[in-house]
This record gives C-alpha cells, structure tokens and sequence, in this order.
C-alpha cells in the first residue's frame, strides 16, 4: 500500500493561507504605496520585497512538505539550531536601532533579519520534543514528570533553564513584543503536554493575575518612574499611552490616538481600498505594527471581520490538526504553531485597540516584513505535513487491521 502525501494536502489550512497571503500582499502595497511616491521611491518597492519573501516561503513549504518529519526528533540537530539562534540574538543585539530596540541583522539596504521571530518556532520545536520523551512519566507523574533530566548536559538539563535563557536574551533587546509571545507560547505548549487541567487552569489564572498586578503597579509607581529602567525604558511611553492616549497626542499617545481615528474613519464599509488618510504621514509604522487599524479604515468593520475570520478559521484548523495527532510531538507542534499565531494576532490587536500596552507585534500576514511572514509560512509547512503524515499512518492502521481480518 503506497499513499502518496500530495493526496493527503490538507487544503482547509493551505487556501486560507494562500488567500491571507494575497490580501497581505495588496494590504502592503496599499499602506506603503504613498509614504514611498512622497519620498520619491519605487511604490511597489516594498511590496516587491514582501512578494520575493513569499516566494521563497511557498518553496520551503513544498520542500518541508516532502520531508520526513522524523529529521525534527533529532536532538543533535535541535541543539545545533539552538546555539546558532542564541548567536544571532547576540549578534542582533549589537545590529540597528530600530523604534528604541535592537534585534535585527542588516543585509544588505533591502534585507534585513529578525532572529526573534525565527525564535518563536525553535521553542515551539524544542519543547514540542522535550515533552514528547516523557509522555509515560507524565500520566503517572504530572507537571513533575517534565522537571525530570533528559537528553542535554547538565547545565543545560532543565528545559525552563534553556526557555529562560532564550526569551531572556529577547527580552535584553529589548524586544518585549516577541518575548510576550513566547511566554505564552510555551505555556500553550506546557498545557497540550498531558498534564492535568488544573495546572492549565492554575497557569492561565497566574497570567491573568500577574498581568494585572503589572499594570497596576505601574500605573501606581509612575510611568516615569518605570522609563529609568535601563531595559524598560523605550517602553515606557507606550504605557503612558495605554493609560490615555490623549494626555500627550503629540508625542506617547500619538500612535494609539490615530490608530482609533483610523478605525473611526472606516466605520462599517471602510473608505475603499487604497484611501486612508492615516497611513500619509498621521499614523506611524502604518505598515507593520498598525496595518490592522489601516485596514479597517479602507475596508471598514465588516472588511476587517471578514478577514480576522478567515485567520482564526486558519487558526483553528492548524489546532485541530494537533487535537487529532496521535503522535505527541505531532500534536504539540501543531498546537503550538496555532498558539502561536494566535497569541500573536490578540496581542497586535489588542495593542491597536488599546486592550492591553502596545508591544510592537506585527499582523500575520497583513504586516509588512519578510521575516514575520517566512516563520508563518514555515510554520504552515510543517503543520500541513504533521496533517498529511498523521493521515497516512492511520490508513496505515486501517488498512492492516483489514488485512488481520
């Protein structure tokens, strides 16, 4: 019996994901077109840029959809990627200042890499495997079951020590976007491990809690106060923003007070595609962080509803793959990449619509750059073959049960 994977392609997740990635590409001309024909460059410059990311994203798709997905429970090879990416987060620390933060490599004028993106699938990687090892001991033993030593030296034995290492060195950037990302992630993926609700329940209960807190405590000691630390210092403003944008329009509410003139303005049916008045100038990083408010001012609540849903039908489908995986790594993965996308996506629209600080996170797929869009594209692969393999092996499964009757 010779099943071929191009018969199993999962097309619930790869059209959603080739219409968002269209609608990114018309977003990103659109929310840059005309700040470029205003300084005198090429409009379809970045946009090009954006169009060669994809391309080369739909080729690793095709490429890791090929492989055997026993090559990422290789802890040889996870190491390796671990220490390369915990090089480049140094190296990017001495890279361009970009709004306040380090974080990026230059490559060139038009180029330009992010390791923290690609860090969020390492992690997701590396604990989706951790916890793979150990899914006898953790129905006997729980939570405990995962402090357990496993396969690293001793230094690096405990797989908390390694995620805080890693989101710590995000965090000295600083880049507090995708540390927050991380955080969550992982504990999505701690959750998904086998262990019993309560500690999802407990875990969930302490975000929320700690969460608060920091935003009361800061709120009670001064924002002021908060800019002195060396670490915290760039964001300082964007909690002064939180608190009211406009106490200070001109300068720490400037970006929050127009991204809601520009969600006003599109109001049910949006301005039409290509006329916003925010992205000339008013609105800063209109093409990254705040692409989402550009969009609901062209293409209005419903314009801007229809697209979210689409995402999180995306999104859902990506857990449901992990839901269904028999193989625990599979599962985790792929719960993992969901989790990921959607923590994501709360946190940059929550910034915009100040439900929580803004932590300068992109919009996937709709926010220009090509790192964002290689880690979600590779993501994607992975999953669609976590999908197609599944599927295999339970036909597998079926077709010698048959056989033995």
């Amino acid at each position: 019996m010779n099943i071929k994977k191009r018969h199993l392609l999962n097309y619930s997740i790869l059209v959603p994901y080739l219409i968002l990635s269209v609608i990114g590409l018309i977003v990103v001309y659109s929310s840059t077109s005309a700040t470029l024909i205003q300084s005198g460059s090429n409009p379809f410059k970045l946009v090009i840029n954006q169009a060669l990311f994809w391309l080369l994203s739909l080729a690793l798709i095709a490429l890791i959809y090929k492989f055997s997905l026993k090559f990422l429970r290789n802890q040889r090879l996870i190491i390796l990627v671990i220490v390369i990416e915990l090089v480049l987060l140094v190296a990017s620390r001495f890279g361009p200042v970009v709004n306040g933060a380090h974080g990026w490599i230059k490559i060139g004028s038009l180029i330009s890499i992010q390791p923290a993106e690609y860090l969020k699938l390492v992690l997701i990687w590396f604990l989706s495997y951790r916890f793979s090892l150990r899914q006898d001991e953790i129905g006997t033993y729980d939570y405990q079951a995962l402090t357990k030593n496993q396969w690293l030296p001793r230094e690096f034995s405990d797989w908390r020590l390694i995620s805080a290492i890693m989101i710590g060195v995000v965090v000295m950037l600083p880049d507090l976007g995708n540390a927050t990302i991380l955080i969550l992630t992982l504990l999505i993926i701690v959750s998904a491990s086998g262990i019993g609700y309560r500690w999802f329940t407990g875990i969930l209960g302490l975000l929320v809690t700690v969460s608060v807190a920091t935003l009361m405590g800061i709120r009670l000691v001064g924002v002021d106060r908060v800019a002195k630390i060396p670490v915290f210092g760039y964001v300082a403003k964007r909690f002064s923003a939180f608190f009211n944008p406009f106490t200070d329009l001109s300068g720490s509410g400037h970006q929050l007070a127009n991204s809601y003139y520009a969600m006003s303005n599109g109001g049910w049916f949006g301005l039409g595609l290509g006329n916003s008045i925010e992205k000339r100038g008013y609105l800063p990083e209109a093409h990254t962080d705040f692409v989402f408010s550009i969009v609901t001012e062209e293409l209005g609540f419903i314009g801007a509803s229809l697209i979210l849903a689409l995402l999180f039908f995306l999104i859902l489908r990506i857990i449901l793959v992990g839901v269904r995986a028999k193989n625990p790594f599979n599962s985790m993965m792929a719960i993992g990449v969901g989790g990921m996308l959607l923590m994501q996506t709360f946190i940059n629209i929550g910034g915009i619509s100040g439900l929580i600080p803004s932590t300068g996170v992109t919009f996937p797929f709709l926010s220009q750059g090509g790192n964002s869009l290689l880690v979600v594209s590779v993501a994607i692969g992975f999953v669609l073959n976590i999908d197609a393999s599944e599927k295999r092996e339970a036909l597998y499964r079926q077709y010698h049960e048959r056989s033995e009757e």
